[in-house]
């Protein structure tokens, strides 16, 4: 039951997780242009893995994509292949782990779910790396220019898809290393019930030897005066 329970929990952690991981791609702020020492702001300079904005104080946004896939930055490219692969492992991830749950009447045995969700832990670990990879290196590159005082272009702050990203991939490295526990829980089950079943067969035998074997020790008489 304890087993069957931490992985119910380490399930809705790593969906959780991927569902976050998921919702940033399509995040517009990943970096929003910084205010530090300007007195009056005219307009709001944010971007995405996509796309480039503007707004202005009125409100109104004007947005440009990138042309040209091949002329990005290598760190934008990065991050976008490392991104969809933290969602395509989530989703395999998460296939996996409805398979190798206890919970689920598929699967096989025992044994065999219990590997295949360690399998699942293994995957929504390396989909929260992949994530988490990614947002540190977009967030190294506003920091570094950022506090570079020979950068003279216009500089950003991080913005909340970073931390979105930061917190998915951290849910699913929790819960994969859960997922991941699974097996050795499995396992100890597995040894404590084969050590009862071997005592319970020697017990068994042994008493089925006891009564195989005829008692051939000779009658015994008593005599009449033994009974007074």
């Amino acid at each position: 039951m304890a087993s069957t329970s931490a992985e119910i929990i380490a399930f809705l952690l790593t969906i959780s997780g991927w569902v976050l991981v998921s919702s940033t791609l399509p995040t517009d702020y990943w970096k929003v242009s910084t205010i530090d020492g300007t007195v009056i702001t005219t307009a709001t300079f944010w971007a995405n893995l996509w796309k480039t904005c503007v707004t202005d104080s009125t409100g109104v946004s004007n947005c440009k994509d990138f042309p040209s896939m091949l002329a990005l930055d290598g760190y934008i490219q990065a991050c976008r292949g490392l991104m969809i692969s933290a969602v395509c492992l989530g989703f395999f991830g998460a296939v996996f782990g409805l398979v190798g749950m206890k919970c689920t009447k598929v699967g096989g045995s025992d044994q065999t779910k219990a590997k295949i969700a360690c399998l699942s832990g293994l995957i929504f670990i390396l989909s929260g790396l992949c994530s988490m990879t990614s947002c540190s290196l977009y967030a190294n590159r506003i920091t570094s220019e950022f506090f570079d005082p020979s950068f003279v272009a216009q500089k950003y702050e991080l913005g909340a898809a970073l931390f979105i990203g930061w917190a998915g991939a951290s849910l699913c490295i929790i819960g994969g290393i859960i997922f991941c526990f699974s097996i050795a829980e499995n396992s100890n089950a597995a040894r404590r019930g084969y050590a009862y079943n071997g005592a319970t067969s020697v017990m068994s035998s042994r008493t089925k030897v006891h009564n195989s074997v005829p008692d051939k020790s000779p009658p015994k008489h008593f005599d009449k005066n033994a009974y007074v």
